[in-house]
This record gives C-alpha cells, structure tokens and sequence, in this order.
C-alpha cells in the first residue's frame, strides 16, 4: 500500500500544478454535470399525477375524491393536478418537500393507510399536516395560480370581494377558508378553528 501510494505520487510529480488543477476541475464539473442531471431527472420523474397515484392508497383514496371537482375539470380547462397543489414549484422548497416526502414512504410500507379503513382513521391528521404546510407557506401553491392582484371585483361577487379585501388586510391566507375543495372535509376542527387569532381584549 506504502509503495502503490509513493508511487502515485511520484507519477503525479510529473506533471505541473496548473495541470493537475485543470484536470480536477474538468472532473468535478463533469460529475457536478451528471449530478444536476440525474437530480432533474429525478425530480421530474416524481413530481407527476402518474407517479402520485401510483400507489393504490392514493389513487382509491384521495385521487377518486379528486376527480370531477373543480380543480380536476371545468368550462376554462385549467386544471391543477396533484404536483400543483402539494408540491412547490421553486427549486429550494421542492428539494425540501421531495425529502420529506421520502419519510412518508415508510408509512406506505407499513400500511398506516393501505386500505380505506385506515385511511379514514388518519384523514384528520393527513388534512390537518397539509393545512399547516399551506399556512406556514402562506398558501404558496395555491398561489401559482391565483394571485390577489389578478382578482377583478367586477367579476366577483359583492360578498366574495368584501372577504378577499378582508382576508388581504387580516393576513389570512388562502386555506383557512378555501378547504375541503379538492378532497373531502374530515371531522374535527378546520382550519379556521385550528389557525383563529385570539380576539383582542378589551380596553381596560
């Protein structure tokens, strides 16, 4: 091993620092290059509704809730698929979602939620972490789409703008009134109750 290592060394000798530094930068570009690539790739190949139902425990679950609603078919044809709603688009949170994502696989191969019994055990708990996602992120998904400064008060409603006025000088976000759209409504508290700001008290 003493021999092999000297003599490795005393190849490398041979050749002059600039050129040892070009050839190490060459390589770590061309395994920075395949890194980038492979990590795309991955990412695309996860962030589909193909990859997402893929699993029967979403497809007969909360995909079959999904279809025909509003998100999934209607007159304008835009329609907002599973990666649309619970994936973020930027770079730096999809990374962070993917490897969050990756523990719920242990769930999968455990069966938390393998039939529709289980999965009706957890709903509130599954709908509560997806709630607290979107309030933390201040509905950032929802938002890829609709966005306040699009919103025409002609073609709203008299009530509907007088809340999306409200909810804007509030602070509140999206999904602490617009639930249970794409996916049935569990029993339990909803994200008004859970997300609530304590009234102010009365002066003294």
């Amino acid at each position: 091993m003493g021999r092999r290592l000297e003599n490795t060394r005393a190849r490398l000798a041979r050749y002059s620092p600039l050129k040892l530094a070009v050839v190490a930068a060459l390589i770590g570009l061309i395994v920075g290059v395949v890194g980038l690539v492979g990590t795309s790739a991955g990412l695309a190949a996860t962030n589909t509704e193909k990859f997402c139902i893929s699993c029967h425990e979403m497809r007969d679950t909360s995909y079959a809730e999904f279809k025909g609603t509003i998100h999934d078919a209607n007159r304008s044809g835009v329609r907002a698929g599973c990666p649309d709603c619970h994936v973020p688009h930027e770079i730096g949170p999809k990374i962070i979602r993917k490897i969050e994502a990756s523990g719920e696989l242990w769930g999968s191969i455990t069966g938390k939620i393998d039939t529709k019994e289980k999965f009706e055990k957890h709903r509130y708990d599954l709908a509560r972490h997806q709630w607290e996602l979107m309030k933390a992120s201040d509905s950032r998904e929802c938002r890829n789409c609709h966005s306040r400064e699009g919103m025409s008060q002609e073609r709203q409603s008299e009530k509907a703008w007088a809340r999306h006025v409200k909810a804007k000088a509030e602070g509140t976000t999206c999904i602490e009134c617009h639930f249970g759209i794409a996916h049935a409504e569990p029993d339990g508290p909803g994200p008004q109750e859970l997300f609530a700001k304590p009234a102010a008290s009365a002066p003294q």
